[in-house]
This record gives C-alpha cells, structure tokens and sequence, in this order.
C-alpha cells in the first residue's frame, strides 16, 4: 500500500503554479490589462467609444495605468522579492488568490461603473494596496528586517494618492486628480530609484563579469532625498515658486544621471537584460530635467516630460524586470530572447515617438497613437512569451 501523495509534490506544483508566488499573477494579468486598458484608450482617440468608465476616459487612463498596471507589478515584485528578503515564505495560495482577486474586481468596477454606487467602487479599488502593504510588512516584522519594512509604508502612499484621485472626479479639488497621478508617478521614480540602486549595479558586475561600482554614500544619500522632495514638488505642496519646483525636479534629474552614469552602461551594451535597465534608469532621470525645464521654462509640455518617465523610465523598467524576475524565480537562464529584446526595442521606440509631437505638433494624434500601438506591441511580446512559464511550475519541481 503506498502512502499519501505529498502535497508539496510535483504535480500539486503544477496544480497551483499560477498562486505559487505573487510574481505569477501580477505580472501575467498585470501585462494583459494594461495591454487592454492602452488598447481602449487608443481607440477613444481615434473616436471609437467603446467604454464609458468611472471618472470617464482620461481620468479612467491616467487612474488605471497607475494604480491598475504598475500598481499590480509593483506589488507582484515585492511580494516575490519579500521571499528572498526575509527567507519566509512568500504569499501564496489562497491568500494570494484573494488579493489578486481584489485587484481584478477593482478593475471590473472602474470600467463597469454601473454596477455600483460610486463611493463603493472607490472603496473597492482603494482595498488592493492596503491589503498588498500588510502581507509584505507581515514577514518583515517577524523577522525584525527593518530596512525593507520601508516599502510598506511606500504601498500605502500610493494608496493615499489613489484616494485623492477618488477624491476629485471633477478635477477640481484641492489636490486635483492631475496632481495625484503626477505624485504617484514620482513616488514610482523613488522606488525605482531605490530599488535600482540597490541591483543595478550588481546586475551589471554580475552579468558582465567586471567589477561592481563603488557607491558613494553622499551621492546615494542626495539622490534618494532630492527625488523624494520631487513628490511633493511635483504634486505643488511645496510653499515653492514654479522656478523653485523647477529646480528640485531638476536637481534630482542631474543626480540621477550622475548616479546611472558611474554604472557604466558601456559594458552592458552587449547584454540586452542590462542595456534595458540602464536606459530605462537614464530615461527616468531625463524625464526629471524635462518636468523640472518645463516648470521654469515651459519647454516642452506637462504631458510629454511625463510620458518620458512613464514610457522610457517606468514601463521599460517593469519590461526588464518582470522578464528578469519570471526568469530566475522559475529556475531558467536569465537571458534575452530575440522576441523579448525586440520588446525593449519597441518601449525605447515608444518613447520617442512620444516626444516626436514637441516638434510635430501637427502630427501629435496620430504619433501618440504610434507610440500607444508600440507599447502594446511590446508587453504582448512579454505575453506571448512568458504566460505560459508563469502559468507552469518551475522545470526542477522547486517551489515557486
């Protein structure tokens, strides 16, 4: 007579695969909706209505993209990464299954505004990050790690810019829907910018087998805190001037391109799962100086400064990393793919075809709808690629 199968079996793996670890359904459903949600916004554009969403369709693009696209990876990450972090075990399971749950329901209701009272549809959708904080403070307290404990308290900012937004369907409050999104996007500058410091040059001397730079504690310490002050800065909650602003934001670009500089991009030119991450990183800074110019100088626009971060710097950035992360927690070779370098090719495409109306502007519509067809293009790439490694158990039969 044999013995129970163990429930941590191979086949009870493949099983639950898909809620082994958070990277699994954060970053698979993650991509999938903000190929939708690009997708929609593309086609209201060009005049096809095809949704009416709560807040309507621009509040509706700026909300999701943010607090539905990044807002899933962000989280997807730190679950995953908490893992490693602590050496507890990761969220997994049913418990997982619920907070992805919660997520997908906050989507439904937005774009579905119908089916509830508005005041619910906000409390809905404010519940996913809250909930994302308490589940990766949770092992961090147990095991007393207290330097990344600093990332829940980031997660529920985010949730407190979420609500301004719910706060102000007209657009006219006193934190306008505008800021908050603005403020969200730079407070998604300073995780990457912690973050990016903290791997990026480990990836660069791991992967290129040259030596890992040497930080410099002052300029560590000036970079994190002038794009800290950028959130504030950006959001006009400072008692600054627009020139002042300016300066800030543009303080912490040329700290930042100092910082991503002295990581030596040249060596990782010839391994595109690093290329990726350091122009994402020189793109992100650009856009500081391009938000700070435009605040003393009106060069270029609002929009486009913005888009550079949210295009260049951010969206090549979660390209890179998901692809990094569903690699090695999966047990695979962290490389490239020619479909998966084309993907980076197309983001970095996307993003300057978005700046192309600054010099266009006739042309602006149709180029923002390039650039939108560009960034579809490149994560159904990462889609097509990885959904069904991130619906699979890992090949060596290892949980996560």
């Amino acid at each position: 007579m044999t013995s129970p199968e163990p429930i941590s079996s191979p086949s009870r793996q493949l099983e639950w695969a898909w809620f082994a670890l958070a990277f699994r359904p954060f970053f698979g459903l993650g991509a999938i909706f903000g190929v939708i949600c690009i997708g929609l916004w593309m086609a209201s554009l060009s005049g096809a209505q095809l949704i009416a969403p709560a807040g309507g369709l621009y509040f509706w693009h700026m909300h999701e993209m943010l607090f539905g696209f990044v807002a899933a990876i962000v989280v997807g990450f730190l679950l995953t990464a908490v893992k490693s972090w602590t050496n507890q075990p990761g969220l997994s399971g049913l418990p997982l299954g619920l907070l992805v749950g919660v997520w997908f329901v906050g989507r439904v209701v937005m774009l579905l505004p119908t089916l509830l009272p508005a005041n619910l549809i906000g409390l809905i959708d404010f519940l996913f990050l809250p909930l994302a904080a308490v589940a990766l403070a949770r092992p961090v307290i147990r095991v007393k790690m207290w330097r990344n404990l600093m990332f829940a308290p980031i997660l529920l900012l985010m949730s407190g810019l979420n609500a301004m937004m719910h706060a102000d369907p007209s657009g006219s409050g006193i934190i306008s829907q505008q800021a908050a999104a603005h403020g969200m996007i730079l407070l998604i500058v300073l995780l990457m910018c912690v973050i990016g410091g903290r791997v990026f040059p480990m990836f660069t001397a791991n992967g290129t087998q040259t030596p890992r730079v040497t930080p410099l504690p002052w300029l560590e310490k000036a970079t994190i805190l002038t794009t800290a002050l950028c959130i504030p800065a950006g959001m006009a909650l400072l008692p600054a001037t627009e020139a002042m602003t300016g300066i800030i934001l543009m303080t912490a670009g040329v700290l930042n391109v100092w910082r991503v500089f002295r990581w030596r991009f040249i060596v990782a030119l010839q391994t595109p799962m690093l290329w990726s991450l350091h122009i994402s990183y020189w793109l992100m800074s650009i856009g500081l100086l391009l938000i700070g110019l435009h605040q003393t100088t009106g060069l270029l626009t609002a929009s486009i400064s913005y888009h550079v971060i949210t295009l260049g710097g951010i969206s090549l950035m979660i390209l890179a990393m998901v692809t990094r992360v569903s690699l090695g927690h999966t047990g695979r070779k962290i490389q490239a793919t020619p479909a998966i370098t084309g993907a980076f090719l197309l983001m970095v495409a996307a993003t300057f075809v978005r700046i192309l109306p600054a010099i266009l502007p006739g042309q602006a519509l149709w180029l923002v709808i390039l650039a939108g067809l560009l960034w579809m293009a490149a994560f159904s790439l990462f889609v097509i690629v990885f959904f069904p490694i991130l619906s699979r158990a890992r090949p060596d039969g290892t949980p996560g």
